[in-house]
């Protein structure tokens, strides 16, 4: 048995890729005193049976960056460790089957060019010529990217196991670890079962690289990790005569993917209803190691049928081996990156939901530079442990959730696209009576919402597209009513957030860049900072007394909100608290808001009672609630903050005095086509850490002279050196394209950026889109005069671009 030392800088478990990835990129950045443990042998759970596709292309820019670094490691590791890797750029093909799947994949090929990946549009018969066996008579289009390839997963995770040894980096095989422990919210050690012998290792810092037992370590840390595995099937032909080198190819439309080695053909398959594993509150047997699971050819039949006829040589191919083997997923098939929100310096990269050797080398990087900065080297919201919501641990829901993840790595990726399983956790106390009025729900953090409301005699579905859903006519009609009339949308999924206590108010004053210290009954819009000016947190702060605030934020980031806010209370007497659950939030927008109101409540709407950015304790119905002048949607309007016990009641008598001013229920889908109008930023897309909040055109919510704060140094900076891009709002001049994001923005003919949000401008009259552009040294005349173009799946597509909101430039509406 090797001795495992007292003490660590840091201990990561698991040595597969994802693992050997970290300890490789730890040592690099010059860390020492690190220990990988394993608990059976280096890469026995998934990483020995991955297909080993290394693809650069990814859903968005930063993913993307990430897999771009993977490949590229991987050429060069050969040469640096000795240990041939098997990384071959051979290419890959994705070739399209319909219409809508060759409008995916050319949108994908415009967002890879505008973030440096060689791709290309390539026609049926050159399709043919790149890979002569293939049927292609139906196939309607494809993409070719020349320096994708593959690799041997097994010989990748080595030869990053021995650059971490050479950077002195113990790597432990048989040692499991049995316990996490921790103290005041901080990792201190791991328990280890070394051959054995049990053993204890104090630690700095602890990293989750468990793969499919990377649910189980996180729950020994109270972290939630929420994963499942699924059994993953592929079979290796015999060898092929005269098959010659070939690019990797995907043809999702069938749910399949091909990949050439050594003169055979594997054939791989993600389909459309997966099978979890193992059975539902089954453990993972103790001894599993580069164990397989037992064939199911009933189940991959149906893929090997259309395989045959897709790839007629393999009808007379024997099948050298039918492997099934299990592979984790997680709930919304992104993987796991990031310390845990709820206790330091545990650190999480696993979940990577089949595609772990392609992402594991960026994966590792990222991580190990957040591990030595402190905070992540650029935007990872994408693949954030931070996004997760604690329910997501139970078993039950990711058995449910496993079933359908799988099989969307291959489905159309459609917009506005929703998970269908393990859906209704959480549910605002008006669902039933949205329901009735014909709400059709999304999903958001668990929480189910309206995303649009049908018509009687109206299916209450989705039918996806590329093109105009089926509730597009439902948006326009939502959306006009609250421009031109009243709306109501419920936002009980707002993260609501109490900070009270003697230093509640020095607190708020630290972390937001806005003055927060105002008269109770104001709200102040504000972003929280880090240190590079990039933006953490964007919401509102609303004074509840003297030593109370309230703070909203999307329900998306709430997590993360409360992470960050915790991470910074210090010694300061302040409590800050979760109030989610407690209330909920009827949106009542439009410029007829305050003549409803009045119909519901005897309180004071004028302006002069109740200004934008004030709020006051109303009595509404029977009822009493908090009614808040704000607004995401560019008109005079209201947030009512109602307890939830009461939120039924006043919904009922909302309703009811909205009869007679045609009161109209509306959507997530046109809130958020009003406040692209507006230009209003949206967490996430917009702005992100990686984004400079002066950058973000949000330096009227930054008040420098207040004192100090976090990222106060970086604005100043900011100021004094000027800015370098901008976040520019696009109007397309012709009304009939759609925008959603990741189109490329073009500035006289060059690439310049990517959308980073859109949707239709029912009341503009055309798809609307923010991107930023940049523009060192230039002032905002030289910006806006030049030409802009957004590609749309290879399409230019003339627009107007403006630096000032193109509806309600003053903001006149929503201080009406």
């Amino acid at each position: 048995m090797t001795a495992l030392p007292a003490s660590a800088r840091v201990v990561i478990i698991g040595g597969g890729v994802a693992g050997c990835s970290v300890a490789y990129h730890l040592a690099k950045l010059g860390w020492t005193d690190i220990v990988l443990l394993e608990r059976k042998q280096l890469t026995s759970g998934t990483t020995w049976h991955a297909a080993g596709l290394i693809g650069q292309l990814r859903a968005s820019a930063n993913m993307t960056r990430l897999a771009k670094y993977t490949a590229d490691l991987y050429v060069k590791l050969e040469d640096e460790t000795g240990i041939a890797t098997g990384m071959r750029q051979c290419g890959s093909i994705s070739v399209a089957l319909t219409t809508e799947r060759r409008e995916e994949l050319l949108r994908s090929a415009t967002m890879g060019r505008a973030n440096g990946v060689e791709v290309e549009e390539i026609s049926v018969a050159e399709v043919k010529e790149r890979y002569p066996h293939l049927e292609t008579a139906d196939v309607a289009g494809a993409v070719y990217i020349p320096r994708d390839g593959q690799g041997d997963p097994t010989n990748i995770t080595q030869a990053l196991a021995r650059g971490a040894r050479s950077g002195g980096v113990r790597v432990v095989e048989n040692a499991k670890v049995t316990a996490i422990r921790s103290e005041k919210g901080r990792v201190t050690g791991v328990d280890v079962d070394a051959g054995g012998e049990p053993a204890h290792i104090a630690c700095e810092h602890v990293v989750n690289c468990a793969g499919m037992w990377a649910h189980g370590v996180g729950a020994m840390a109270g972290v939630a990790v929420p994963l499942h595995a699924c059994e993953h099937f592929y079979i290796v032909t015999e060898p092929i005569a005269g098959l010659g080198q070939l690019p990797v190819l995907r043809v999702p439309d069938e749910c399949a993917y091909y990949k050439e080695d050594a003169g055979k053909i594997l054939l791989g398959a993600f389909e459309p209803v997966a099978k979890p594993w193992p059975p539902l509150g089954q453990p993972i047997p103790e001894d599993f190691c580069f164990d397989q699971l037992p064939e199911d050819f009933d189940h991959f039949e149906p893929i090997l049928d259309k395989a045959v006829r897709r790839m007629p040589l393999l009808a007379d191919a024997g099948i050298h081996t039918f492997f099934n083997g299990p592979e984790s997923f997680t709930p919304d098939d992104r993987y796991y990156l990031g310390e845990a929100p709820n206790l330091r310096n545990f650190w999480v990269a696993c979940g990577f939901n089949s595609i772990g050797i392609q992402s594991s080398g960026g994966a590792g990087m990222a991580l190990a530079q957040w591990m030595e900065g402190g905070e992540p080297p650029f935007d990872l919201w994408d693949v954030d442990i931070r996004r997760v919501q604690p329910f997501q641990a139970n078993r039950t829901y990711l058995y449910d959730r496993s079933k359908e993840t799988l099989g969307l790595l291959y489905a159309d990726h459609f917009p506005y696209r929703q998970m269908t399983s393990a859906r209704g956790v959480r549910r605002s106390p008006i669902h039933e009576h949205l329901k009735a009025r014909g709400a059709v729900f999304g999903e958001t953090a668990g929480w189910e919402r309206a995303n649009w409301f049908a018509r009687p005699d109206q299916e209450r579905e989705y039918r996806y597209s590329w093109g105009r859903q089926n509730w597009f006519e439902n948006q326009r009609d939502e959306h006009l009513a609250v421009r031109e009339g009243v709306g109501l949308f419920d936002m009980t999924s707002f993260g609501k957030i109490q900070v009270e206590g003697r230093d509640a108010c020095a607190l708020l004053q630290r972390l937001c860049a806005n003055d927060v210290d105002v008269e109770t009954g104001r709200i102040v819009y504000t972003q929280m900072l880090n240190r590079r000016g990039g933006i953490e947190s964007d919401l509102t702060v609303s004074r509840l007394s003297e030593t109370a605030f309230l703070l909203v934020v999307p329900g998306a980031t709430l997590q993360r909100d409360l992470a960050w806010i915790r991470r910074h209370v210090g010694d300061a007497f302040v409590t800050v608290t979760d109030m989610t659950a407690s209330e909920a939030v009827l949106c009542v927008m439009g410029p007829r808001s305050r003549e409803l109101m009045q119909k519901v409540s005897p309180a004071d709407f004028s302006n002069q009672k109740n200004p934008f950015g004030t709020f006051a304790e109303i009595e509404i119905g029977y009822g009493t609630a908090r009614a808040h002048r704000v607004s995401y949607v560019g008109e005079l309007g209201w947030e009512l903050y109602v307890s939830s016990d009461q939120a039924a009641h006043v919904f009922e008598a909302i309703a009811e005095a909205g009869d007679g001013l045609d009161l109209k229920l509306c959507g997530l889908h046109a809130l958020d086509s009003c406040r692209i109008e507006k230009a209003f930023r949206h967490f996430g897309h917009d702005i992100t850490d990686e984004d400079h909040v002066l950058e973000a055109g949000l330096g009227f919510a930054v008040k420098a002279d207040k004192g100090d704060f976090i990222g106060r140094e970086a604005v100043l900076a900011k100021r004094e050196a000027g800015l370098s891009r901008r976040l520019v709002q696009f109007r397309l001049r012709d009304p009939e394209p759609l925008l959603f994001h990741n189109e490329a923005i073009l500035r006289d003919g060059q690439i310049v950026g990517t959308i980073t949000s859109g949707n239709y401008g029912h009341h503009l009259g055309g798809a609307v889109g923010l991107g930023y552009v940049p523009c060192p040294g230039e002032s905002e005349a030289q910006v806006l005069a030049s030409r802009y173009e957004v590609e749309i799946a290879g399409t230019r597509v003339a627009a107007d671009a403006s630096l000032r909101p193109l509806y309600d430039p003053k903001a006149e509406r929503v201080r009406a």
